[in-house]
């Protein structure tokens, strides 16, 4: 996707990584999510218990007593914001609820003593590894495949997903200001915003949780930042024809010219300064809301995972080409809020993310890197139980919905603790992937509320415990625990 000057930008800045990593070995993570994924959540419950030597029994390293130590250090990108660790721990644990989602790119260093597990390398000085954790949008993977795609062809593709019936009623204002335009007339700067903004206002429509639509590129649309009124997000798709030449001046030429642009200082420097430089991947995605909105919110969760697994550059580079490429050697999927379920029903959910992985990395033609899937709970907020109903036994989970959460007329007030029946998942995830014109497949309603934050338990000793959760070890020990052995 680069070009030539981009590509020695990238080999000149993995250069540097790699020389500085010779005396102080680092691991670059990148942690993205797709819209309230629980991205935040999960780097702070992952930092909470490396620092606080939380309960993390599969995460081998510190299971066996072989970390000695785990600390916050001043990480090593000072242009780029610091996560807000001590602010979001605050959130969570004092105030309980769920901190705000992080709208642009951060970063915290965590650096973890620790001893091999090789009886030889006991005899040397205690290893040291600095996890650099980089957290982004992850919308922003979306863009990344625009870098190679033309105007032309990006407005074809998005025009053709408005006219999906899932998204009719969402893109009905923005297609009626659409056919009303020549894409060859002279262009006017009012009826350009205009028609930006109503792009725009369609893709937020389509990330609601009625529709909970994933593939919705171009990113930033979704969360401008100081770009916002810039003229890089100041376009929308127009029909052009990919052979025909069009006047500059034109609304065709002008959205052309920005689009170009939005390539230019958004996706490009994103790709070069950050993507191109991780060592490994974690992608948070909210299956079980896609899975409630039906299955044409399922197959579009999978279109934009083979979109994203077309961005990654994966696999090994040999020893010397990995002084200058970087190259991504392991990729987790990770479906979360596994504790809205029972436990019965997650081997489902993650058979239901691996049919999406799989089938995505087949149409993306993915191959070289280690991808594993998973279902978790970053912070569990419920527990479970039984309830009795007729002559048997119902599982339900139990935790406080935030106020003003709803099933069926029961509203919630946010501090009643209350047992929920959440539903099961369908033993063949195919179900889940059928037709969105078929009337037949209704999709799998849950009863999913959102739930307040646990309150941390203390041991005898008043040590506040650190934050619950539901296979974050295993999460751990595939992101870096080889990198601890």
């Amino acid at each position: 996707m680069p070009s030539i000057a981009d590509e020695a930008r990238i080999a000149f800045d993995n250069l540097a990584d790699r020389a500085t990593s010779i005396f102080h070995p680092t691991l670059r993570l990148g942690v993205a999510g797709l819209s309230r994924a629980g991205k935040t959540v999960f780097i702070t419950a992952l930092v909470h218990n490396l620092l606080h030597g939380g309960r993390v029994p599969l995460f081998e390293a510190q299971a066996s007593g072989r970390i000695a130590r785990s600390f916050l250090e001043e990480q090593p990108d000072v242009a780029v914001p610091r996560f807000g660790y001590e602010e979001h721990v605050r959130t969570l644990v004092e105030r309980r609820i769920w901190p705000d989602s992080t709208r642009a790119i951060s970063e915290l260093r965590l650096t973890i003593k620790y001893e091999s597990a090789s009886l030889l390398s006991r005899v040397l000085p205690a290893g040291r590894l600095s996890l650099d954790i980089v957290d982004y949008p992850g919308e922003w993977l979306l863009d990344l495949p625009l870098i190679d795609k033309d105007f032309a062809t990006f407005s074809r593709e998005a025009i053709e997903r408005t006219r999906l019936p899932q998204r009719a009623e969402a893109a009905a204002p923005f297609l009626a200001r659409l056919d009303a335009l020549d894409p060859a007339a002279a262009a006017d700067e009012t009826a350009a915003q205009e028609l930006s903004r109503a792009f725009a206002a369609y893709l937020r429509a389509c990330r609601e949780d009625r529709s909970a639509l994933s593939t919705l590129p171009p990113g930033r649309f979704l969360m401008p930042g100081d770009l916002e009124g810039s003229p890089a997000l100041t376009f929308a798709p127009l029909p052009v024809n990919a052979g025909r030449s069009y006047p500059r001046n034109s609304f065709a030429g002008l959205f052309a010219a920005r689009y170009e642009g939005y390539k230019s200082v958004v996706a490009k420097p994103f790709f070069r300064e950050h993507f191109a430089r991780l060592d490994r991947q974690i992608l948070l995605i909210d299956a079980l809301q896609a899975i409630n909105a039906g299955p044409a919110a399922v197959r579009d969760l999978e279109t934009a995972l083979t979109e994203i697994f077309l961005c990654f550059r994966p696999g090994r580079a040999s020893w010397l080409g990995g002084f200058l490429t970087r190259r991504i050697d392991r990729i987790l999927v990770a479906a979360t809020k596994a504790d809205h379920l029972h436990r019965e029903s997650h081997a489902r959910l993650e058979t239901i993310v691996r049919r999406l992985v799989e089938e995505a990395a087949a149409r993306a033609k993915f191959r070289g890197a280690s991808v594993e899937t998973l279902a978790l709970a970053s912070v569990r907020a419920t527990r479970e139980a039984t309830v009795p109903d007729g002559g048997s036994r119902l599982p339900v989970i139990v935790g406080v919905p935030m106020a003003g959460e709803t099933i069926g007329t029961e509203r919630f007030d946010g501090t009643r603790e209350t047992a929920i029946f959440p539903g099961d998942l369908p033993a063949n995830p195919a179900k889940l992937f059928a037709d969105p014109d078929d009337a037949s497949q209704n999709g799998h309603p849950l009863n999913f509320v959102r739930f307040r934050p646990p309150k941390l338990e203390r041991t005898s000793e008043g040590v506040q415990l650190s934050l619950p959760h539901i296979r974050l070890d295993r999460a751990l020990q595939f992101l870096v625990g080889d990198r601890l052995a």
